[in-house]
């Protein structure tokens, strides 16, 4: 493990082939779960940097932290076919990614997309679900949030200089996140973005933004319901952004009916989605994750 960042590079291989990255927070189990981190679309492990610190550091229940980069996002190989951005093989990524670090059973937190992933893994392999924080992300997706997301990916901003992709960020999500500092901000395009010789460009493989190219944003997305109830017996905390697009009020709410151990946080100040790493999110989530582990160990 590098001591300058906190975290070590892991490399793998897809079940196609792929060469994928993860970051790893942790040289070794500290005897709790390991948290693993999924992110949204187009971002990446570097987004969970702080809150993985956090969790990594604490003087009571330290974590390992695994925080992955889908195929064609931050480290990992770009995918030859666009096709095969999609949450199924993007699951079928992460549980390779397990199991050569030898990982059978986490706590999972997944931002947006990663949400999505985590019903797969319900589906596919339920027992490697200890418990799950989903960010700003539901079992029911709004259209119109996802066409919002479509829009300021189409076409991508390519900033020639940070203080520019700062203000283009800004531009388009500030007032959904009047709540964030320009440290915040900063850190985001720091996340978001690597530099290049022709200057800034977002982390990600371009085609992705084609994947949402043919989606009809005027009639409802169809929803994850049955996968969701699949989950009812895993402690889960969902948090929300107080401006989401995505992620509506009336889903949150129908979510903790379905799900009667449920807790929900909604975040002011922030929209689609929360930064975990703000505010006091880091220390609810830990106490969600050591709530949910010492009740495990008493069942």
């Amino acid at each position: 493990m590098s001591s300058s960042d906190g975290f070590s590079d892991f490399f793998y291989t897809a079940p196609d082939g792929l060469k994928l990255h993860a970051r790893v927070y942790g040289e070794t189990n500290s005897g709790t779960w390991p948290v693993v981190c999924l992110p949204g679309l187009t971002r990446n492990a570097r987004d969970f940097h702080k809150l993985a610190l956090y969790l990594l550091q604490r003087a009571d229940h330290p974590r390992k932290v695994i925080a992955f980069d889908y195929r064609g996002r931050g480290r990992s190989a770009y995918d030859p076919d666009i096709g095969h951005y999609n949450v199924g093989i993007e699951a079928g990524d992460i549980l390779a990614g397990l199991a050569a670090l030898d990982i059978a059973e986490a706590a999972f937190i997944g931002t947006s997309r990663g949400g999505l992933i985590i019903h797969v893994l319900g589906a596919l392999r339920p027992a490697v679900l200890k418990a799950i924080v989903l960010n700003d992300i539901g079992p029911v997706i709004e259209a119109n949030g996802l066409a919002h997301i479509r829009t300021y990916l189409d076409p991508a901003p390519k900033p020639k200089s940070r203080a520019e992709a700062i203000e283009a960020q800004r531009s388009a999500h500030g007032a959904d996140f009047p709540a964030l500092t320009v440290a915040d901000w900063e850190r985001m395009v720091s996340a978001l973005y690597r530099e290049t010789d022709q200057g800034l460009v977002p982390d990600f493989d371009p085609r992705l933004v084609e994947t949402l190219a043919g989606a009809d944003f005027s009639k409802p997305l169809p929803d994850l319901w049955p996968q969701f109830e699949a989950l009812a017996a895993i402690p889960l905390l969902a948090i929300r952004g107080a401006n989401s697009k995505l992620l509506s009020v009336e889903t949150l709410e129908e979510m903790g009916k379905r799900h009667p151990g449920l807790e929900a946080i909604t975040v002011e100040g922030q929209g689609h989605a929360p930064f975990l790493e703000t505010g006091n999110l880091p220390g609810a989530i830990a106490a969600f994750l050591d709530k949910a582990e010492s009740t495990a160990r008493t069942e």
